[in-house]
C-alpha cells in the first residue's frame, strides 16, 4: 500500500513541476536574433530574464551596477527601448521644474529613465489619478516628447 502512495506521490510532484516549468519563457523560446542582439547591446550581461509581454515584444530583464532594467526587442530581434526606474531627485532640474508648474498638486507613483529606438533619451513621468495614471514623457531641457 505504501508502494502505491509512492507513486501517486511521484506522479502528482512530476505533474507540479512541469507546471511550473511551463509557465516560465525559457531562453530557447527567446529567438536567436533576440539574444544575439541583446549581447551586442549588453555584452557583460549574461543572464537576462526573458519573458514576452502583451505587444508582442521580448522583454529582458537585467541588473546593471545594481539596478534593474528592461529592455524591450521585436522579435525580429530589433531593438525598441530600454528603461530603469529612478527616483524624483535624480530627475533633470529643468523636469522637476516643468512638473512643479505644469502639475503641482498631482501625485507621482514613477519615474522611469528611456532610452529609445525611436525616441531617443526620455523621462517618462506616470501620475496617479482616478482610473489609468497618466504617463507624461519630457526631454532632459524639461519639453514634453
Amino acid at each position: 500500500m505504501s508502494e502505491n502512495y509512492e507513486i501517486l506521490f511521484s506522479i502528482c510532484f512530476s505533474l507540479f513541476l512541469i507546471g511550473i516549468c511551463s509557465c516560465q519563457e525559457s531562453k530557447e523560446q527567446v529567438p536567436a536574433v533576440v539574444l544575439a542582439n541583446f549581447q551586442k547591446k549588453y555584452p557583460g550581461e549574461n543572464d537576462p530574464d526573458f519573458k514576452q509581454d502583451d505587444h508582442g515584444y521580448w522583454e529582458a530583464h537585467f541588473k546593471i551596477d545594481g539596478e534593474r532594467y528592461r529592455a524591450d526587442y521585436n522579435a525580429d530581434g530589433s531593438w525598441v527601448e530600454t528603461e530603469n526606474d529612478i527616483k524624483y531627485k535624480n530627475l533633470p532640474k529643468a523636469i522637476q521644474l516643468a512638473i512643479e508648474r505644469e502639475f503641482p498638486d498631482r501625485e507621482i507613483s514613477e519615474v522611469e529613465h528611456v532610452m529609445s529606438a525611436s525616441k531617443g533619451e526620455f523621462y517618462d513621468v506616470e501620475f496617479k489619478q482616478k482610473g489609468k495614471n497618466m504617463d507624461v514623457e519630457y526631454r532632459a531641457d524639461g519639453s514634453k516628447v
